[in-house]
């Protein structure tokens, strides 16, 4: 039983120095007065310790107290209060899951009258789109590099590996429409899983061309990402292709989790003391600081972290076989943007720092522009953010998708297969940048890194867009 949650290496929380609230004091009922007073930042430094100390109990098999420490972050946590208490509930939530896995029958009982439904998931990504400018601003950025790449182009064939949002090809569209030497002929073919949505899509997308007198087609693929016919896309001779995939590449990563496993070292697969007590040692003004500024003060893997270990850099057969095909296609370019986040490392407790971070950045944001009781940043939190959370904290092998990497591992991974980098233009930095004034609202910032764009809430980068072309274009 044990052996199904456990993981290698001796607990590191344990030995905390941090005094206020030091893990001898976890035990006492949080009904203590001393609890109920704390101001808000007090709460949040104590809900990250219980965190990191419950999960280091689920880590190592220690249920019991786990089970102790899920009580006690239950009763502080809460999806409807702060920045942290939110974060906390869907911490608490992941960690639960990941024990209740280990009882394969009493977690699918509990999750049988589950409704998973894709459309869902696509209304909920949509809500994102609206509630944070993120993929706007990425879709500017991508939109702009494909325009350049397919000038005097007569006839452009767009490859999306996932269909759902319109939004960026009704914007390309009408981008087209005043081309100066005419609009091309456009196909675009759309990769997704339920045909409903690409139907949408189509419909969408064909009647804006209509309008705007551009010659379109809208090809249909249903299919997962990773299931994925290369024949099924259909490219022609004398098309010049180009590639877009947003937030995508990262779910192929899956494949082969356990080969990569082996490979590691047992140095690797446990987070030292020191960097644990940085993360405890924290005591920032606010919530804000205090888990961003992390380069400063907080957890930054060090040389010998899964996280920036070069022994980690591997395609995956699937990976590699796929960007494989994907070079085979000779895009003229291929945009991909990629949350900047390092959720792909091989123990819980580094992912769950690491997951901490990221999502405490797009919580804040959240916080600071949309009421706390708007339904659809309530949806947000819970249907998007809390589910990669859970697969993140909860979920191995196969069963986990949401393996975020950096830019910098995309950068040696494309790379390796054959890509060439092609630096983004300043003229979509700068409609990105309009874009953000317009938004009217401080704290998003877009930095250019070596030809590419990370998109930032305050200092911390969460999102990456690259482009690239097949080399035998250079």
């Amino acid at each position: 039983m044990e052996s199904m949650v456990q993981e290698e290496g001796p607990s590191s929380v344990t030995s905390s120095p941090l005094q206020f609230f030091s893990l001898m004091s976890l035990s006492p009922g949080l009904n203590s007065p001393w609890i109920r007073e704390m101001k808000s930042e007090e709460r949040g430094l104590y809900l990250i310790q219980l965190l990191i100390s419950c999960a280091t109990h689920v880590a190592s098999g220690s249920l019991e107290n786990a089970n102790i420490g899920l009580e006690q972050i239950s009763q502080l946590a809460s999806p409807d209060g702060d920045t942290m208490q939110r974060i906390a509930a869907y911490f608490t939530e992941a960690l639960a899951d990941r024990i209740l896995k280990a009882w394969p029958g009493l977690h699918k009982a509990l999750n049988s009258t589950k409704i998973t439904s894709v459309s869902e998931g696509v209304l909920v990504r949509r809500m994102f789109f609206e509630l944070c400018p993120f993929l706007k601003i990425a879709f500017v950025i991508m939109n702009q590099a494909i325009i350049e790449a397919m000038e005097g182009e007569k006839m452009v064939h767009i490859i999306d590996l996932n269909a759902a949002e319109p939004a960026q090809w009704i914007a390309l569209l009408q981008a087209l429409s005043v081309r100066p030497e005419g609009p091309p002929h456009l196909r675009i073919t759309g990769v997704h899983e339920q045909k409903e949505v690409l139907e949408q899509m189509a419909f969408r997308l064909t009647d804006e061309a209509e309008k705007l007198d551009i010659p379109f087609q809208f090809n249909q693929v249903v299919s997962k990402l990773e299931n994925l016919d290369f024949e099924s896309l259909r490219v022609k001779t004398g098309e010049a292709v180009a590639v877009n995939s947003v937030l995508q590449l990262h779910s192929l990563l899956a494949s082969e989790d356990e080969h990569l496993r082996r490979k590691l070292s047992p140095t690797m697969k446990n987070l030292n003391s020191a960097q644990l007590h940085r993360v405890l040692q924290m005591n920032q003004s606010t919530l804000g600081e205090l888990l961003e500024k992390d380069l400063t003060n907080g957890y930054s893997p060090g040389p010998d972290s899964a996280s920036s270990s070069p022994l980690l850099f591997s395609n995956t057969a699937k990976m590699e076989s796929f960007l494989t095909s994907l070079w085979g296609l000779s895009p003229k370019i291929m945009v991909v943007a990629e949350q900047e986040s390092s959720h792909n490392g091989p123990t819980l407790m580094e992912r769950l720092l690491e997951a901490l971070y990221f999502y405490a950045a797009l919580f804040d944001c959240l916080e600071s522009t949309v009421s706390r009781t708007s339904i659809d940043r309530i949806k947000v939190e819970k249907m998007l953010f809390g589910e990669e959370i859970k697969n993140i904290i909860a979920c191995e092998g196969i069963e986990r998708k949401e393996r975020h990497e950096k830019l910098e591992k995309w950068i040696q991974r494309l790379d390796f297969s054959g890509f060439g980098r092609v630096s983004l233009s300043y003229y979509g930095l700068l409609q990105a940048r309009r874009l953000l004034l317009s938004y009217g609202c401080e704290g998003y910032r877009i930095k250019e890194e070596n030809g590419c764009v990370v998109i930032c809430w305050q200092d911390r980068a969460l999102f990456s867009i690259s482009a690239w072309r097949c080399r035998r274009y250079d």
